[in-house]
């Protein structure tokens, strides 16, 4: 008999998520204990006056109203500060990348690692955040965890986010192309090769790429360019170290 004549309700189709390629199990195999070697020679650290320089600026250029923060990776799971609320949103005009290398926390010296930012070009959905009080103090707090190095590769901007039918700005962190840790367009194996290979004391690049997908996949996200990225890492890892 047919269904849409049998009087009972059609049961709607059981969508299933595909797991990912790159597990725990995987994950592990990169890490290992690191001791951080401290500021990478030839660098100039970030100072207590820079810092707050940074903090007054941004200050000082906010739109009325709460502050917001535009997360798009480990800001999810790791903010620094205290943050509040959270809703989905895209900004448009820029697309988180692996676009910059790193020569401390996920990588050292001899191996180092690559990072993401939001670079030009694309949307990228993510999560927006209101900065709690005391806002300068926090604020301060996330810029110490996001910028080490002047000049500095990570810097913060005022983007334009919308969720839902709502249109606002919220500060987001993005790549200075001019910067001499910029990367550029990478292909995405050599990405996965540098991410199976890469750890320091802040842990592998393979963990940061599993943590930034399953937070986005709890916020109901699915970046396809990560999702690719963690099959060819997974892919390399059991290559690699088997």
């Amino acid at each position: 008999m047919n269904k849409a004549m049998s009087g009972k309700p059609a049961r709607k189709p059981t969508i299933r998520k595909t797991p990912m390629a790159l597990t725990e199990d995987l994950v592990a195999r990169t890490l290992r204990a690191v001791e951080d070697a401290g500021p990478v020679p030839g660098m100039v650290t970030m100072t207590d006056a820079d810092y707050a320089r940074f903090r007054d600026e941004v200050l000082a250029t906010a739109p009325a109203g709460p502050l917001k923060l535009f997360a798009y990776g480990s800001l999810l799971w790791k903010p620094a500060g205290e943050v509040r609320g959270g809703d989905r949103a895209v900004a448009t005009g820029w697309h988180r990348s692996f676009c910059f290398t790193v020569q401390r926390f996920r990588g050292t010296i001899e191996q180092p690692g690559l990072m993401m930012a939001l670079d030009r070009g694309g949307q990228c959905q993510g999560m927006v955040f209101e900065i709690a009080e005391p806002v300068a103090a926090n604020l301060e707090a996330l810029l110490r965890r996001e910028m080490t190095i002047l000049p500095a590769v990570n810097v913060p901007r005022w983007l334009q986010v919308r969720t839902g039918d709502s249109a606002s700005r919220a500060l987001g962190f993005v790549v200075d192309p001019g910067n001499p840790r910029y990367a550029g367009k990478l292909d995405k194996r050599a990405i996965a090769a540098t991410l199976a290979r890469a750890v320091g004391h802040w842990g592998s690049g393979a963990e940061y790429l599993f943590e930034t997908i399953r937070h986005l996949d709890a916020c109901g996200i699915r970046d396809r360019n990560l999702w690719q990225l963690q099959q060819l890492v997974a892919d390399e890892i059991e290559r690699t170290r088997p």
